[in-house]
């Protein structure tokens, strides 16, 4: 276990050492970057810490209202709204999605999805999607609510979402988008850039905003009739707000994001070029790089002031998955130490 006492961004000093970091998210890096923090601080100053209020108070804060339109236009959705966590967002639209039918569960699905502890299918994911065909297609329309990750980001995979166009009735899909939203799609609107559009999908949007924009919450975007009904929760009108510091930040850095989006997307792209035709794991070209097993190249990287993602997860029985995360804070000088010092540990 290590610890810090600072927040770490391109570096993390540990013990009075100053290593690599790559590890954790903030995949655009927003979060170090002086013209961020000062919306931040911007936001502070105009809206204090926090907004003292439920969702369903009798006093609106009116940013949450131009947030939740931007972020609906962003995810080029009808609707959202905005919770104070990604965890949060995710289970408020399972808990929604759970009174639209009965949930079917794609394989490895993220914690933050578990509704009343489910049993996840212990198959394929190709198995998975033929059965979730035949169990839909064999149904009466919006008999069921299908469950899934847009990105696993312990894999760095993408899973095939084209068999959706297969279904033949109409079923509410929730796709948590936490490692995809500022990061996939030409704008950073993540995997609705590439979801199927059928007349029997009917998306809800799930997302974390601190993964890419280091935003302290969450989104849930979808049909304006499903937020709307979203909203009568309890677990959204008992919860409490997003900072409104934050949405302030969001609202007003967009061209910053975009800049740092192309410089991930270089970081990315120039360790693609660096661990081809290496043990090296990173089929779609995502912030995770998928690194050989075992403590022995944490460790060896550690001693040579580099850290990298390497943690039991989602169970603390999980085995560790090693993973070195890029960010648009990192310098190509960065990459090529990572690579090489990974090179000598494995050969």
């Amino acid at each position: 276990m290590l610890y810090t006492d600072n927040t770490p961004g391109r570096t993390v000093v540990l013990e009075d050492r100053t290593c690599l970091f790559f590890s954790g998210f903030a995949y655009l890096g927003l979060h170090q970057l002086p013209a961020f923090k000062a919306l931040v601080k911007e936001g502070i100053e105009k809206y204090g810490a926090l907004f003292p209020s439920s969702r369903a108070g009798n006093l609106r804060l009116s940013i949450y209202e131009e947030i939740e339109h931007a972020l609906a236009v962003h995810l080029q959705q009808q609707a959202s709204t905005v919770f104070s966590s990604g965890f949060l967002a995710s289970r408020a639209a399972v808990q929604y999605a759970a009174s639209c039918g009965e949930l079917l569960y794609a394989p490895g699905s993220h914690p933050s999805l578990w509704h009343q502890d489910p049993i996840l299918p212990a198959i394929t994911r190709e198995e998975w999607i033929a059965r979730t065909i035949e169990q839909v297609n064999t149904h009466p329309d919006h008999h069921f609510a299908i469950i899934t990750d847009t990105v696993n980001p312990l894999t760095s995979t993408i899973p095939p979402f084209h068999w959706l166009q297969k279904l033949q009735r109409k079923a509410l899909v929730v796709a948590d988008d936490s490692h995809g939203i500022g990061i996939l799609g030409p704008a950073g609107q993540g995997a609705i850039h590439f979801l199927p559009q059928s007349p029997a999908l009917r998306y809800l949007i799930c997302a974390s905003t601190a993964k890419a924009y280091s935003l302290q919450g969450g989104v849930v975007a979808g049909h304006a009739a499903d937020i709307t009904a979203l909203k009568k929760l309890p677990i959204y009108s008992g919860s409490t707000p997003m900072m409104p510091a934050h949405a302030h930040a969001w609202l007003h850095s967009g061209e910053l994001a975009r800049k740092m989006r192309m410089s991930l997307q270089q970081n990315i792209a120039y360790l693609l070029h660096l661990s081809a035709d290496s043990s090296i794991h990173n089929p779609h070209a995502l912030p995770m790089f998928i690194l050989p097993a075992g403590d022995g190249l944490v460790q060896y990287l550690q001693d040579r002031d580099i850290v990298i993602s390497s943690f039991p997860y989602p169970q603390p029985h999980s085995e560790p998955v090693n993973r070195a995360v890029v960010s648009a804070l990192h310098l190509q000088e960065d990459m090529a130490t990572l690579h090489r010092f990974i090179q000598e540990c494995l050969h």
